[in-house]
């Protein structure tokens, strides 16, 4: 049985390490096409995406933060089960 680190599994760290690599890596690729795909009926995203609308720019920063601390809680939990 793994071990889980605080209050969240190993995997469910992974996964949210995974949604923000990818989101982030949308994020800098294609920052108008991703605001608009959730800036309408998103079911309360809209107000998170906000910011970003019409600002790819700012969109492309956030991304580089998503994606770095996705991979920072990656390796965090490399090391932790080393």
């Amino acid at each position: 049985m793994a071990a889980k680190s605080g209050r969240w599994s190993p995997r469910a760290v992974e996964m949210a390490a995974m949604f923000m690599i990818g989101d982030g890596a949308l994020g800098l690729l294609q920052p108008r096409r991703h605001v608009s795909l959730w800036q309408d009926d998103a079911l309360g995203s809209e107000k998170l995406v906000a910011p970003f609308r019409d600002r790819p720019g700012r969109r492309r920063a956030y991304a580089l933060i998503q994606i770095a601390a996705g991979l920072w809680l990656a390796d965090r939990q490399r090391r932790l089960r080393q």
